[in-house]
């Protein structure tokens, strides 16, 4: 099994920055990818940012240019750096971890952590 811990979620105002963090521990040699959600109320889960265990890196359109995703392999802990912070990216942010199988597959899910922007 593994576990994923989230930090650094608050409350910020619009053009300000945010970094969130995730922990990882137990089994994280079952995994090759991390990833970043986001759900908002009344929307879907998205996917935000991901980061293979090499390094490479994705990004929604949305937040290109924004956010940066990295990775700290002798920490276990992957980050989202987010700046420029906007009202739409007022969601709950999730991490996760998984596998590449033709696309990001997450298997394991953190508790989440609130992110709110204001105007």
């Amino acid at each position: 099994q593994v576990q994923l811990v989230e930090s650094g979620g608050g409350l910020v105002q619009a053009g300000r920055s945010l970094r969130l963090s995730c922990a990882a521990t137990g089994l994280i040699f079952s995994f090759n990818t991390m990833g970043w959600y986001r759900q908002a109320p009344g929307n879907q889960r998205e996917l935000v940012a991901t980061i293979t265990n090499a390094g490479t890196t994705t990004y929604a359109d949305s937040v290109k240019g924004r956010f940066t995703i990295s990775k700290d392999n002798a920490k276990n802990t992957m980050y989202l750096e987010m700046n420029s912070l906007k009202p739409e990216d007022t969601a709950i942010y999730y991490c996760s971890a998984g596998v590449i199988i033709m696309s990001y597959n997450p298997r394991y899910w953190g508790q989440g952590t609130q992110v709110t922007v204001s105007s």
